[in-house]
C-alpha cells in the first residue's frame, strides 16, 4: 500500500524517507483537494500499519558507509519524516512543487524574502501588510540596506510605476488580513513577469483551499500554518512553497541560518490539515452569515468580508477566489470608549486574543490608521477583526447581538 508516492523505508539499510518526492503542479493523482490532504505524507504499512507517520526526534541521523555519510540533508536539523509529511502536504494544498517549513509563520516571511535580497535591493510590498511583516522589513531588512516601499494593494498593474532597476520583488497578501482589500493578482503578477521581479504571496487568509496563488502567476507562497492548516490554536508552523528552482535556494538559506519546524508541531500540523476540508466551508458560511447579519445593525459602519459587494475588491475575489475563510472586518460608527469596553468585555464566546484560524471565534480591536504609510483608512469609527470558528452560528450573532446592544446602551 503506496499512499502518493510517498517511499517506504528501506528495511535493508538505512531508511531514505528523508527524501519525500514533492509534487507536481501537473496534478498527478487526479483526487480532490480534500482527498489528497486526507493521504499526504502517508504510507502505513511501512510503519505496521499505523496510521500516521510517526514523530522522529533526530538530531544526529547514521549513515550505513562512507559514500552516503556526504549526503548533506542526513542532519536533523535539514529535516525528517515527519517534517517531510507535513511539507508535502503543505507543497499539495498550494498546488507548488516544493515546500519548506518554519517554526512560525513570521519566521516563514523570513525566510521567504532574505533567500533574494541583497544590500542595496529595493522591494515594494502591500500597504495593508500584516504588521509583523512590516515591522520585520522596516527594522531588520533596513539594516540589512534593503529599501522598502509600500504601495496601495488597490493599484493593480499601476503598481509597476513604483519599479527601480533594483527592485527585486513585490510582497502581499490578499485579502489583507486586517482590513481585508482583494488585490487583482494576476495583473500585479504579469507586470512583476515582465520587469523580472519576483511575486511573492501571504495566502493565510485562504489557506490554499480557496485560491491557487501559482494558477495566477505568483512565484512564491507563504503560509501561517499556525493558522487553518494547524486549525486547533496550539502550533506554531509556517511553510513557504515554490518551484523546486526557488525551493532549493529558500531550503539553503534555512538551513545557513540555522531556521527548522520541530518534528512535534510538525505532527500537529499535519494533524490539523487532514481536516481543513471539512473545517474551512464552516468557518466561510459562519463568517457569512455573521457578516451580512452585521450589514443591518444600526451600530455598523461597513462590513469588510471580501464576499460582500461593499469590500474593495469584491470583484477580484469574485473572479479568483473559490470561497472565503472565516476572518473578516467591520467598522463601526463613532463610539465611545466606555461603550466600546462594555460590548468586548461581556462578550462569552469570541476570546479576545491575537491570530486566528483556530476552532474557536475571536474579536479583536484593529487599529488601521497608524499601520499605514501608502495610503489612508477612510473610517472614523472604531474597527474590529472578526473570526468565526466552529460554533453554532446562531449562539454566534446571539453573542455579538447582546453586545451591540450593551454598546448602545452606553
Amino acid at each position: 500500500m503506496r499512499i502518493l508516492g510517498v517511499p517506504r523505508h528501506n528495511r535493508e539499510g538505512i531508511s531514505h524517507v528523508w527524501i519525500l518526492p514533492m509534487p507536481s503542479n501537473d496534478k498527478q493523482t487526479g483526487y480532490h483537494i480534500e482527498t489528497e490532504l486526507g493521504h499526504a505524507g502517508r504510507d502505513p504499512m511501512t510503519y505496521d500499519g499505523v496510521v500516521n507517520p510517526p514523530v522522529y526526534h533526530a538530531s544526529t541521523i547514521l549513515s550505513p558507509n562512507l559514500a552516503s555519510y556526504h549526503n548533506p540533508d542526513a542532519y536533523g536539523r535539514t529535516g525528517t519524516t515527519t517534517t517531510r509529511a507535513a511539507e508535502q502536504a503543505a507543497a499539495i494544498l498550494e498546488g507548488g512543487e516544493q515546500a519548506v517549513s518554519f517554526p512560525s509563520g513570521l519566521a516563514a516571511v523570513a525566510g521567504a524574502l532574505l533567500p533574494f535580497l541583497s544590500a542595496g535591493d529595493h522591494i515594494l510590498v502591500a500597504d495593508n501588510i500584516y504588521s509583523p511583516t512590516r515591522r520585520f522589513c522596516d527594522v531588520v531588512l533596513k539594516r540589512f540596506g534593503v529599501v522598502t516601499e509600500y504601495f496601495d494593494p488597490m493599484s493593480g498593474s499601476a503598481v509597476q510605476e513604483l519599479f527601480r532597476p533594483e527592485t527585486r520583488l513585490v510582497y502581499f497578501e490578499s485579502p489583507g488580513s486586517q482590513s481585508f482589500e482583494v488585490m487583482d493578482v494576476p495583473s500585479v503578477c504579469a507586470v512583476a513577469r515582465e520587469h523580472n521581479v519576483l511575486a511573492i504571496m501571504d495566502n493565510t487568509w485562504s489557506a490554499g483551499f480557496y485560491f491557487k496563488p501559482f494558477e495566477h502567476g505568483v512565484d512564491v507562497v507563504v503560509q501561517a500554518a499556525t493558522k487553518y492548516f494547524s486549525g486547533h490554536a496550539d502550533a506554531m508552523l509556517g511553510f513557504v512553497i515554490s518551484s523546486k528552482e526557488y525551493g532549493r535556494k529558500i531550503k539553503s538559506t534555512a538551513t545557513q541560518f540555522g531556521t527548522c519546524a520541530g518534528p512535534d508541531v510538525c505532527y500537529i500540523g499535519l494533524r490539523g490539515v487532514r481536516t481543513l476540508g471539512v473545517r474551512l466551508p464552516r468557518h466561510y458560511e459562519n463568517a457569512l452569515k455573521i457578516a451580512e447579519w452585521l450589514t443591518g445593525r444600526p451600530e455598523v459602519d461597513t462590513v469588510l468580508h471580501p464576499a460582500l459587494e461593499s469590500c474593495p475588491g469584491h470583484e477580484f475575489w469574485k473572479r479568483d477566489f473559490t470561497g472565503a475563510s472565516g476572518l473578516f472586518g467591520v467598522v463601526l460608527k463613532p463610539a465611545t470608549n466606555a461603550g466600546i469596553t462594555d460590548m468586548v468585555d461581556g462578550l462569552q464566546l469570541y476570546g479576545l486574543g491575537d491570530s486566528w484560524g483556530g476552532y474557536e471565534s475571536l474579536l479583536v480591536p484593529t487599529h488601521l490608521g497608524g499601520n499605514r504609510t501608502a495610503t489612508e483608512w477612510q473610517y472614523e469609527g472604531p474597527s474590529f477583526r472578526i473570526h468565526a470558528g466552529l460554533e453554532n452560528v446562531d449562539d454566534l450573532i446571539a453573542d455579538l447581538g447582546e453586545g451591540l446592544d450593551r454598546l448602545t446602551r452606553a
